[in-house]
């Protein structure tokens, strides 16, 4: 059974197409990355795979749960979801409370923790929070966190619920490279335990893609560009299709990255500084 099934989705908003029938399946053991230009269609997508926009076409369903024969409320409690958009409100809303009290909140879907969590659910927040390594942090407010701090207590947040499904949207967003690759670290690290829920990793940062990504799908204005296999999919030629400028893959530790090429017939050009004693 799929995690997650998009079959033959299209979406038309004010006359304009924004996704046109696109279809993956998400299965038990694989992790997905979503890639494309702003633009493309990604968020769009995950706003009609958690319920808050309706296809014009197609079906999504989730443990195989059809959306329409099924109350989306209880689909959504299997689905975590972290964007950058999350970490605003908990910041507007929350952003006093300790960094405990918002990874325990996540057992609640609450922003801010409004009821009072069982010994057990406080045992595996700070579970949580060593496996993402902020434990000493938790007695923080968590507004005084660093960006990269705060994503990691919004993924453990997410992880409360145990979903079968986590979201993650761009979240390296703002982060600094050494945040970023912590942050990349804990995910592989998490998506690589044998409790770990399907991820679906949204970015148009190629290197974003962990070691645990198995597969990818690729969107260019609303359409399938590739999916399938991650080393299948992050090519020279589908991501210069997908990102409409000429590219360059390298493989390091399972990870692809990418290099903008001048385009054809240009010349990179070395500029020369004269010495000062040339210029005399």
């Amino acid at each position: 059974m799929a995690i997650l099934s998009v079959s033959n989705v299209t979406w038309i908003r004010n006359g304009r197409m924004i996704l046109d029938n696109v279809s993956f399946d998400v299965r038990e053991g694989e992790h997905w990355g979503l890639v494309g230009l702003n633009g493309s269609g990604k968020t769009s997508l995950l706003q009609i795979i958690t319920g808050y926009q309706w296809p014009t076409r197609g079906q999504v369903s989730v443990l195989g749960h059809p959306y329409g024969r099924v109350d989306i409320r209880e689909v959504r409690r299997n689905i975590g979801w972290v964007s950058y958009a999350l970490l605003q409100r908990v910041e507007q809303d929350a952003g006093s409370d300790a960094a405990l009290d918002v990874i325990a909140s996540g057992a609640f879907s609450s922003i801010g923790l409004w009821e009072k969590p069982a010994p057990e659910q406080w045992e595996q927040a700070r579970a949580l929070a060593r496996q993402f390594g902020v434990e000493h942090l938790v007695d923080s407010p968590f507004h005084s966190l660093s960006q990269g701090e705060k994503q990691r207590v919004l993924i453990a947040r997410a992880l409360m619920a145990k979903p079968s499904l986590l979201i993650l949207d761009e979240p390296c967003t703002a982060l600094d490279v050494r945040a970023r690759e912590e942050l990349l670290t804990a995910l592989n690290t998490m998506a690589k335990g044998p409790d770990a829920p399907a991820l679906l990793y949204v970015t148009h940062h190629i290197e974003e893609m962990i070691p645990a990504i198995t597969h990818v799908l690729a969107l260019d204005a609303g359409r399938v560009a590739a999916r399938g296999d991650k080393k299948a999919v992050l090519t020279d030629d589908v991501l210069s299709r997908t990102f409409h400028v000429p590219v360059h893959t390298v493989w390091q530790g399972d990870r692809a990255f990418l290099t903008v090429l001048p385009p054809d017939g240009a010349e990179a050009e070395e500029r020369v500084i004269p010495s000062p004693s040339a210029r005399r």
